[in-house]
């Protein structure tokens, strides 16, 4: 099965304006929900729409790790999966605040972990959509919602964009509060957002980026949000370092050839690329990544593996052992190297507005059984760097490739100005 695009069965379509936008999108996806598998759960019938507010009318799917009052939230986990939380996440409450409706719980892998969920990805459904933020990814990309919440620990926002072809944000740690999203680890977890484009993306950060004494971990620089409602105007002439990030050796041919199209396209219209190279600290992210996780991750589940044996995956299992095997010298060490970075990527790239690499190793991997490799993605989780993917291609197999853009912390707007002149960039390129 191929190309799996959501349609309103009987009596909806994208050119009915009876259902409203709310209800067509809700009716794709009850049709499409068999074969695409991207909702954990939908509701009985359509979700009142908001009638007023900057998101009126508009449809978010929303990742299952994230807490709604209204809906089961079971966090991809056999543990509990009809749970009802108490209160909504703050992001959850900001959407209905603004007049959004949330339309379903989209899958997500256990606990946003490694153990897949069912979702397939819309172009080929023998292939993975990418996690763990899967069933957000799927949801944009079969056109049943414009805009889906993510959560990127370490690649769980930007590789399924870039499997399913659709524009991935991961903004800078810290910028958008997690309160009520489940912690998978408290120094690397970020609220991330997918849309068909950047425009999307750029308003919806604009909205829900804020500081919220709820989430204590949440320390952006004031004054470096957008102001709600601004647009984000494309840049010109952008000046953009060109790298091969660590796990460079694991991308294939065809992913890296896409990349350099997207170069020439890029300095064809207009843009100035430059190689830069990466010191050592860079690749020792990869390690460094997995000691942060990996501790923090064993004091978040152990007690739910010691409870639940029968109901946790190997993989969180893993995880827990793994962790308790790593002593404090080493966890402390890692995130000595993360504040370090995070300062001094600015100065890395001092004079360049943005970076430019890829999103993933190639196409989606074939095959349920595992989200793909998450190492593209982990340099600029581990020092909380803003980092979006776009659609750019097609590989041999006819699914999507992408590159990805990359900034310092904390330089969100101009990341997305870059990415406004690269997605039109982009688009010419065909």
């Amino acid at each position: 099965m191929a190309n799996i695009t959501a349609t309103a069965a009987g009596i909806g379509t994208a050119g009915d304006t009876t259902l409203g936008p709310v209800g067509v999108a809700y009716e794709m996806a009850v049709s499409s929900n068999p074969a695409l598998r991207a909702f954990a759960h939908l509701p009985d019938r359509a979700p009142a729409t908001g009638t007023s507010g900057p998101l009126a009318g508009l449809a978010v799917g929303v990742k299952d790790i994230i807490d709604t009052a209204d809906m089961p939230t079971g966090y991809g986990s056999r543990i509990d999966p009809a749970h009802v939380p108490a209160a909504d996440a703050w992001i959850v409450s900001r959407i209905r605040e603004l007049g959004g409706t949330v339309l379903g719980k989209t899958v997500t892998t256990e606990f946003a972990w490694r153990s897949p969920g069912a979702t397939v990805n819309p172009h080929n459904s023998r292939h993975t959509p990418g996690g763990s933020s899967s069933g957000s990814a799927a949801a944009v990309a079969a056109g049943i919602v414009p805009l889906a919440l993510g959560t990127q620990t370490i690649g769980s926002v930007i590789r399924p964009a870039a499997y399913c072809g659709v524009v991935g944000y991961k903004p800078s740690y810290g910028s958008i509060p997690r309160t009520g999203v489940h912690p998978l680890s408290w120094s690397l977890d970020h609220v991330g957002l997918f849309a068909r484009d950047v425009a999307t993306i750029a308003k919806a950060y604009g909205l829900f980026a804020a500081a919220d004494p709820s989430d204590p971990h949440g320390d952006l620089p004031a004054g470096t949000a957008p102001e709600p409602g601004s647009a984000t105007v494309a840049a010109e002439r952008p000046r953009i370092a060109v790298i091969e990030p660590p796990a460079w050796d694991r991308v294939d041919p065809h992913q890296r050839a896409l990349r350099d199209r997207a170069a020439a396209a890029l300095t064809a219209a207009g843009a100035t690329l430059e190689p830069v190279a990466l010191d050592a600290l860079y690749v020792q992210t990869l390690d460094d990544i997995m000691t942060v996780l990996r501790v923090e991750g064993r004091h978040i589940y152990e007690e739910r593996v010691e409870r639940f044996p029968d109901r946790t995956s190997d993989h969180l299992k893993a995880l827990v052992a793994d962790g308790a095997g790593i002593s404090a010298k080493a966890y402390v060490a890692a995130l000595e190297n993360q504040k370090h970075l995070r300062r001094a990527m600015a100065d890395h790239f001092a004079g360049y507005d943005a970076i430019l690499t890829v999103p993933a190793t190639g196409e989606a991997p074939e095959g349920l059984d595992n989200t793909g490799d998450p190492a593209l993605c982990a340099p600029w989780t581990f020092i909380g760097a803003p980092a979006i993917s776009l659609p750019a291609g097609f590989g041999p197999n006819g699914l999507p490739l992408g590159i990805q853009l990359v900034a310092p912390w904390s330089q969100d707007q101009q990341l997305l100005s870059v990415a406004a002149f690269a997605e039109a960039t982009l688009a010419a390129m065909g």
